[in-house]
């Protein structure tokens, strides 16, 4: 197989950055000559992006691959090659998100982005398994990072009480919380996952709005749904759901209550008010979890009223068990349009900020 650069079969062609004026060529092969219709993609749209995002020219034969560019790029395409071919050696499904995450990850920058190629290190080792270790595990899936931040988000799960997870939307902080809740509660060590938002954005009670307490809640929490049916099965959710294993629930009703040997999740926290951000901190209890996102810059508070999510992210910045991540435009996992999107209205918010 032969395809001109960033051309899949299919025909579609995308521009390419320029690549450095000297060039390196280098052969992988492959064992297992069965997989590679898998790590190349339909119409090998994978070595498509991977020649799109890192200005390299990837040819095939047989079990054979040929990697042609700067000697950085060349190290980066090896070694998502190999990652992804283990992957998926080891029974791991990869969605075409989890593609460009591992491009991600090997590169060292986020898509869409100027990158700096690291330079010549040790190559990657076919058949090891993934060589990134940090992961989240659940019966249904396995979760892998697609940005180092996500790396570093992922590693602030598994050992700290609590952690604050602030910046855009897009950037894997809800999805990552949830899926280590499901993860916890499969392997036992909680008993229950607790997931709140607050529900400011309707502008009225929910006493107001039609159906039963669930039914009320519900266009609030979808997205927390949406997260526990990647990795559950649908009927498991609404069985836990039922039995009060998994409760999903708005902020107000956390009041004085004791949150103890569970999983807690406090979504859209930037809407939370300074007395209502006291009030969930002080509900976690013995053998508890708690993890708080939100998007300072995406509050719907009014101007007059103290913000919850900022004052106590900066409040608790060096309590011991407490860990604070911060995710940046640049970190948007979704589709490229939505990085394009959220780093142009930044930009405008920059502006702003000048003026002002």
């Amino acid at each position: 197989m032969s395809r001109k650069p960033g051309q899949g079969r299919g025909g579609s062609t995308m521009v390419k950055p320029t690549r450095p004026a000297v060039d390196v060529e280098r052969t992988i092969s492959f064992e297992d000559n069965s997989l590679l219709s898998s790590v190349f993609g339909n119409f090998d749209q994978n070595l498509a992006l991977m020649e799109h995002r890192l200005g390299v020219e990837i040819s095939a034969r047989g079990n054979h691959v040929s990697i042609r560019g700067g000697e950085g790029a060349c190290d980066v395409t090896e070694a998502a090659l190999v990652e992804i071919y283990n992957r998926i050696a080891a029974g791991e499904s990869m969605s075409a998100g989890d593609i460009e995450g591992v491009i991600r990850m090997k590169d060292g920058q986020p898509s869409g982005f100027a990158k700096k190629h690291p330079t010549k290190g040790v190559g990657p080792k076919i058949g090891k398994g993934s060589s990134n270790s940090v992961r989240i595990v659940t019966r249904r899936r396995t979760i892998s990072p697609r940005s180092k931040t996500q790396q570093d988000y992922i590693e602030c799960l598994g050992r700290a009480d609590l952690v604050f997870a602030l910046g855009p939307a897009g950037t894997g902080k809800t999805y990552l919380a949830v899926v280590h809740a499901v993860s916890l509660l499969e392997q036992g060590k909680v008993d229950r996952i607790i997931l709140s938002r607050p529900a400011v954005e309707a502008g009225e009670s929910l006493g107001f709005l039609p159906g039963d307490m669930r039914e009320k809640v519900d266009p609030y929490v979808r997205p927390l749904y949406d997260a526990l049916y990647d990795v559950m099965p649908m009927d498991r959710v609404e069985r836990d759901i039922e039995a009060g294993v998994i409760e999903i629930a708005p902020l107000a009703f956390m009041r004085g209550r004791t949150l103890s040997n569970a999983a807690i999740i406090l979504d859209e926290a930037q809407n939370c008010t300074s007395m209502q951000m006291r009030m969930f901190l002080t509900r976690l209890g013995e053998n508890s979890r708690m993890v708080i996102t939100g998007d300072p810059s995406q509050t719907d508070l009014p101007s007059s009223v103290s913000k919850g999510l900022a004052e106590a992210a900066n409040l608790l910045t060096n309590v011991e068990s407490v860990e604070q991540i911060t995710f940046t435009e640049a970190d948007v996992v979704r589709h490229d349009l939505v990085a394009r999107i959220v780093h142009a209205y930044g930009e405008l918010d920059r502006k702003n900020q000048k003026h002002n």
